[in-house]
């Protein structure tokens, strides 16, 4: 017999040896573990604001001055000295002749002042409430079949 021949399938002598391989898939799926619900809350507290105010108040004050100006004199103009502001207030006299009159200078006078005022005024602040719901107290729910 010659050993240099190839054993054929319908040779008796032949021995098939299968093979075998084993496979495998991984997949994903999602599972729901817990859920989260997160809310606002707003809260309202009256809270008093204090602050310092500012400011200026005038005082007027009349001061006649009844004097009788020159032929010619010019008009007295509003001028400043100090902290008073003087507004001449001129006036027309019928007389036998026309002449103008310094009737009255109204004096002004500023002066700071400050105060402290409170006002009530309400406040929202807001604030985030997490709230972890466990499975177990939620309504039970069929894994996704697509996932």
């Amino acid at each position: 017999m010659n050993t240099n021949k190839p054993a054929s399938a319908t040779d008796p002598a032949a021995e098939v040896v299968p093979l075998v391989e084993d496979e495998f898939r991984v997949d994903t799926r999602e599972v729901v573990t817990g859920r989260v619900r997160l809310r606002t809350v707003t809260d309202t507290a009256e809270e008093l604001v204090r602050r310092e105010l500012q400011g200026t108040r005038a005082d007027v004050e009349r001061v006649p001055a009844n004097r009788v100006l020159a032929d010619g004199e010019a008009l007295p103009s509003p001028r400043t000295e100090g902290n008073v502001v003087i507004v001449p207030v001129i006036e027309e006299m019928l007389v036998v002749e026309k002449r103008l009159v310094l009737k009255e200078e109204v004096r002004i006078t500023l002066h700071d002042t400050k105060e402290i005022a409170e006002v009530p005024v309400t406040v929202r602040k807001q604030r985030a409430v997490v709230e972890r719901i466990d499975m177990d107290d939620a309504p039970k729910q069929p894994p996704n079949p697509e996932v």
